[in-house]
Formats: structure tokens, sequence, C-alpha cells
């Protein structure tokens, strides 16, 4: 079955809800499915005893404290149960048709990265497991008044073990980590799947109280300007639109787009951090032009980008 694999923030506050609904939630999934999280964030031993989760207390931080995701990728492979691992941001819910598409992925390539794209929604109460409609209403929820984001925001990636036997440092809670997953499958020969159409994952949205800049710091600070730096640039970060093939209820076919993914990301100045430090520089400018942002898309907050990070959902506006 499915080693799935992740880390967390402290369990308290809104925080702990999602982080919460995310961890029973997969539990749901298989009975055979195997769940490691890593780190030792307030409560996380509680809530891996609580869910019966594999707790691995320890995770390698680089000098700031922040962890490194090479080094949880790396681990994983070395002490997952099974074969077929997925990481996850610990803020996702995944219907049962996640478990149906893996299986169709892994029967159809050896060498695969599945991939999806996410549904924002909010959500800030524990839900009720106990109901035979949550996953229904859940959904429900998601569709009809949360935002499917495009393919830049990369929140889960499914692959058999030793896809990621090297990786550059790279940590959690700041951009372009997942990118560069998306871009070293690519390099590695293996197929890209993308199962949007099939797979309703959900994105509980939260803040970012974590980081004293905010949403903007994730983007622009030191770290995420190493990320940048480490993953090898723009020509080193893919999204979702790089997925050699999609899922949908017809079966796998090729995604023909593709092709036009490099192009496509070279002519968008947002898939840089650059571009967030010049929007800052000509704030004042704009504004005094009458120059402002987009106006609020139905079912959520002004929105110019966002991009999973970590468990984070980064908004940015100029």
């Amino acid at each position: 079955m499915l080693t799935l694999f992740t880390t967390a923030k402290a369990f308290t506050g809104h925080s702990g809800i999602i982080q919460r609904n995310a961890l029973k939630s997969w539990t749901l999934l298989h009975p055979e499915i195997e769940i490691i999280l890593f780190g030792d964030d307030d409560g996380a031993a509680d809530i891996s005893r609580e869910l019966g989760l594999r707790h691995e207390p320890h995770v390698e931080r680089n000098e700031f404290g922040t962890k490194r995701i090479d080094w949880i990728f790396r681990r994983a492979q070395e002490i997952a149960r099974h074969d077929l691992l997925c990481y996850s941001n610990c803020d996702m819910i995944y219907p049962r048709a996640f478990c149906e598409a893996l299986e169709t992925v892994r029967g159809k390539f050896d060498k695969f990265l599945m991939v999806g794209r996410r549904w924002d929604a909010d959500i800030t109460a524990p839900l009720d497991f106990s109901s035979a409609r949550w996953e229904a209403d859940v959904t429900a929820l998601a569709q009809e008044k949360g935002i499917q984001q495009p393919g830049y925001s990369v929140d889960y990636f499914a692959f058999r073990r030793r896809l990621y036997l090297r990786m550059p440092e790279l940590v959690i809670g700041r951009v372009w980590w997942d990118h560069w997953l998306v871009w070293k499958a690519r390099m590695e020969s293996a197929a890209v799947v993308d199962v949007s159409p099939l797979v309703i994952a959900i994105h509980q949205n939260h803040g970012y109280g974590y980081h004293p800049a905010g949403a903007k710091g994730v983007w622009t600070d030191e770290q995420a300007t190493r990320n940048w730096n480490n993953a090898g640039g723009r020509w080193h970060l893919f999204t979702i639109d790089d997925a050699t093939h999609i899922l949908d209820e017809n079966g796998t076919r090729r995604n023909w787009k593709a092709a036009f993914a490099p192009l496509n990301r070279y002519l968008t100045p947002r898939i840089n951090p650059l571009w967030f430090r010049f929007l800052d520089l000509t704030r004042p400018l704009r504004h005094a032009l009458g120059m402002k942002p987009a106006p609020p898309r139905p079912g959520g907050s002004r929105v110019a980008m966002r991009h999973s990070g970590d468990t984070q959902n980064v908004e940015r506006t100029s």
C-alpha cells in the first residue's frame, strides 16, 4: 500500500484543528496505510499516539532552525514500510479517489510522480468523522465555496521509493522546494501525472503567523532566496502544468500542453522572487496612478498568487 509522510507546526489553535483534520482523514484512506509524522513540534507525539501514526521526532534543520525537506525525503525513503510514498502538506484532506488514482498510476508507469491541483476551503472546526457523509460534505464545501488553485500550487507528491535519492538543501516553510520536486521527476524521466480531474484534494486555508513578515516573508526572505538558488533558479522549477500525463475518467492521456509550460513560466514574472521586489518598489507609483489590486474572487479573498510553500498557502497582492 502507501506510506504518507509529512511534518507539521505546533498542534495549537487553528493550525492544530486543520492538521488534526488532515491526519485523521488520511488514516481513513486505507486500512494498510502508514503515516509518518516528522518533527518534535508541540502536540506531535500526542496526536501520533492518538491516531496510531509513526512519529519521528528528529528532523535536520538549518542554522535558522527551519526544517530541511531534503532530509525528510531522504529519511522517509529509508524507513518507509511501503515502496509507494507520498509527501503531503499537513493541511490537506484527500477523498478515497486519491488511492484509486494512485493504483491506476502505479499500474501504468514504473517510474512516476503523481500530483494534482488543490481546492482551497475555509475550515475552522474539527470535522465530524463519525458521520458517513463527512467526505461528501467537505468535498461539496470545497467545490461550492472554495477555489481551485492553478498548477503552481503543488501540495502532494506520490512516487516510488528511490525517485528522490539526491536533493539539494531545501527548507520547508519557504517557497520553491515543491517546484524543484516536479522538475527533478521530469529530469529522471518519470511520468508526471496530473490527477486533478479525479481527485478533489482539499487545502484548509490558514494564516502566516509563524513568520514575522507574514506571507511576504515566505517569498522574499533570505531562506526563500536560498531555496531559489539551491534549486537552480527558474529553469529547475516546474509546476503541475509540466505534467507529462493527465488522468481523468477516460484514463491516462498525454498532456500536450506541457510543451508550452516553460514558455508560459518565462513570460510570467511572478514565478521569480525579483517580481515581488519590483512590486514593492513600484507600489506607491502604481497606486498614485490609480492601479489597484484585482477585486476579490468569489469564494475567497483577493489573490494575486498562492503557493503551497509548506503547509502554507501564500497570498500576495500588489
